[in-house]
């Protein structure tokens, strides 16, 4: 399908330095971005809680979300459970109802109503519904049931933890996952949530690591696809192709933060894929000016790079235009989780489509000038 006639010239590298400029602006304001405002981190990279409920009634997503927002919560996620009625996934910011001011205080409070010594251990749960203790001796559950209590925090129930020796109770708490149901029964009324059948929670540590992980994945995918384009062309092409991706992913994060949407291992995957569209138009353009660098011996590089990028500018059109309209079909229609990565991958398809031809040509160019051409000529 040819969009643009066959022969058609176009001096793209013409107009080279002005979008050059206009693409460091947009790296600069991107970097800056990330430092101010700063990444809306989601709860895979800053901790939360996940919960899978079954309602009662015929609560819609927006009705749950409109409850959790007026609780409280901020920027609640509620996804659909396919092929389920009524019951939902939902995805909260918040890791536990106890700060750990509270904690120190409930552990103080059980010291001081049992014997010296008799405490060996105290730990409290990820979403903070729940305590357990290891004990010298027998203690009544009464008696831990107050000391906790006495802190102000609500105990639904101790118990004891048999087939050990050593004396270990368990004492249940209103964590963040029953006091989220309340909350939305009390909103919802009928139509509220039954138990959790499901709750999971990400703390802010193992967050972190989420976090150092997908920045390593990034960093790991560049590197070795700029060896790949190093191995597959020469080294002249593969900053060109480095440099692209960077300022790819860089603009769309920068974008993807001004406008406060999370950042979570989604996006990871939405980055990871423009990396890899990015570098296949790019390789796609890099491949015609190889093809015309031996058909034209005489040219220098700045105009065969205007000839190969007028040749394949229908492909390009075609090629992006077609996964845009698709895209775009994802952001239209799709939930809340689809619509933020169809955005993500909107933005990053079209700056990929352009610095192909005004990132990574002009840089390739550049080297070929400052240091390829001034080696020949010695030769």
């Amino acid at each position: 399908m040819e969009l643009v006639r066959p022969g058609t010239y176009i001096d793209f590298m013409r107009h080279r330095g002005g979008v050059v400029g206009m693409s460091f602006v947009l790296v600069v304001l991107s970097v800056a971005s990330i430092f101010y405002p700063g990444p809306n981190y989601g709860i895979d990279f800053a901790g939360g809680t996940e919960l899978q409920l079954k309602f009662k009634g015929n609560a819609r997503p927006d009705q749950i979300r409109a409850a959790l927002e007026d609780s409280g919560y901020k920027r609640p996620d509620v996804v659909s459970v396919e092929g389920a009625r009524n019951e939902y996934i939902i995805r909260v910011q918040e890791v536990s109802s106890l700060p750990e001011s509270q904690v120190r205080k409930m552990r103080q409070a059980v010291k001081q109503r049992l014997p010296a010594g008799t405490l060996k251990e105290f730990r409290t749960s990820p979403g903070g519904d729940k305590v357990t203790l290891r004990l010298a001796n027998p203690t009544d559950d009464e008696t831990i049931q107050a000391a906790l209590e006495s802190t102000g925090v609500t105990v639904t129930g101790v118990h004891a933890l048999g087939g050990s020796e050593d004396q270990r109770y368990e004492a249940q708490l209103q964590g963040i996952s029953q006091e989220l149901v309340e909350k939305l029964r009390a909103k919802l009324g009928s139509a509220g949530p039954e138990m959790p059948r499901r709750v999971e929670w990400v703390g802010p540590k193992a967050g972190r690591q989420l976090r150092d992980a997908a920045i390593k994945s990034l960093l790991w995918a560049v590197a070795f696809i700029m060896v790949y384009v190093a191995f597959r062309f020469d080294l002249r092409f593969a900053p060109g192709g480095v440099l692209a991706m960077a300022h790819d992913v860089l603009i769309t994060l920068g974008i993807y933060v001004l406008v406060q949407k999370e950042v979570n291992l989604t996006t990871i995957a939405a980055l990871l894929t423009i990396l890899g569209y990015s570098i296949n138009d790019t390789i796609v353009v890099y491949d015609r000016i190889r093809e015309n660098m031996t058909r034209h011996r005489d040219l220098p590089l700045k105009e065969l790079i205007n000839i190969s990028t007028s040749q394949m500018l229908s492909r390009t059109i075609v090629t992006s235009g077609t996964t845009l309209i698709s895209v775009s079909a994802f952001f239209v229609w799709g939930t809340p989780v689809i619509r933020d990565i169809s955005f993500a991958l909107f933005i990053g398809i079209l700056i990929g489509t352009y610095s192909s031809i005004y990132v990574a040509a002009p840089v390739t160019e550049w080297m070929d000038r400052r240091f390829f051409r001034k080696s020949a000529s010695a030769a």
